[in-house]
């Protein structure tokens, strides 16, 4: 029944994220979508953080059901708001017939004759799948920086690290609202997420010398990869709420959302399956790595995305 519940979660999630996102090109102007995207991450990698903080510190107090009790009180403070915004219809011609899998395809159709917004997802693609070691942090953090089977501070230390600095780099990101070069940025920024990697990798072999030492280097290579990752998210879905037809922005926020969702899954498999011929550190080097080829290959390959720029002429 749990996992039922959590299933059903998850789908209203999967329909309620994309539309959230669609609608912000109704709300606000163009020059502050990425302002307004960065924002949303920021809160949301910082809800990943404080909530299990906060849940571990009440858990033995309240315990679980007042504790699942009061998170359900506060859920209607955001369904008041909801409630409360305008009507947002869709601009020019409304889709045809009746929303379902035939909708969907034409999302994907709409999505084919598009190489910039297309680009968009194959980027991300690629940083998730080759770039995402996180399927390997357990073995890491006991094995080479010698933390507990149970977990300890190395375990969560990397856990930690890329969200706390997505965080940071959401916190500082007020230099996203004035970047015009959407295209260039998104490349750069994945660029050095692979770079964070890489240098996450170096640290691993290092561990046996330095100890907490590579431990520490290895957290801040983890969240500058994550800082990176937050100003390429941002400016990504902001390509994408910006660049879309009215009438498939909210298709396509779907697409986004599965890419996001699956490409870390891939990645576990992938990292897993090759960390067990060649070893942990050569895994995520190499993948991080492949990061950074993939976004020259990229620029390369489709110019126009990597020259795609936006005004901010009001």
């Amino acid at each position: 029944m749990l996992l039922g519940l959590f299933s059903l979660q998850q789908a209203f999630f999967a329909i309620n994220s994309p539309t959230r996102q669609a609608i912000l090109p109704k709300l606000l102007p163009p020059h502050q979508l990425p302002a307004a995207n960065s924002l949303s991450m920021t809160v949301f990698q910082a809800g990943a953080i404080a909530g299990p903080l906060i849940a571990g510190m009440l858990i033995p107090v309240t315990g679980y059901a007042w504790l699942y009790f009061v998170d359900t009180l506060t859920l209607f403070a955001t369904l008041h708001a909801v409630l409360r915004l305008p009507p947002l219809p869709i601009d020019g011609e409304r889709p045809r017939g009746t929303p379902g899998l035939r909708s969907v395809l034409d999302g994907f159709v709409y999505l084919r004759t598009q190489p910039v917004l297309l680009m968009s997802f194959v980027v991300d693609l690629i940083a998730m799948i080759f770039g995402m070691p996180r399927a390997l942090f357990p073995e890491i953090a006991h094995v080479s920086f010698r933390g507990p089977e149970e977990g300890g501070l190395a375990f969560a230390a990397l856990y930690a690290a890329i969200p706390a600095g997505s965080v940071l780099g959401g916190v500082f990101s007020g230099w996203l609202s004035r970047v015009e070069a959407h295209g260039r940025v998104v490349l750069i920024s994945i660029a050095i997420w692979g770079v964070g990697v890489m240098g996450f990798a170096a640290t691993i072999p290092l561990a046996a010398h330095l100890g907490d030492v590579a431990l520490a280097l290895g957290v801040v290579c983890l969240a500058i990869a994550g800082a990176a990752d937050v100003a390429s998210a941002a400016i990504r879905s902001s390509m994408l709420q910006s660049a879309a037809d009215d009438r498939v922005r909210g298709r396509l926020q779907g697409v986004f959302t599965v890419v996001v969702a699956g490409g870390p899954r891939l990645a576990d498999v992938i990292h897993g399956a090759v960390a067990f011929s060649i070893g942990t550190a050569l895994t995520t080097g190499l993948g991080g790595g492949l990061v950074v080829i993939g976004m020259v290959l990229c620029a390369i390959a489709v110019p126009s995305f990597a020259r795609y720029r936006v005004s901010h002429a009001r």
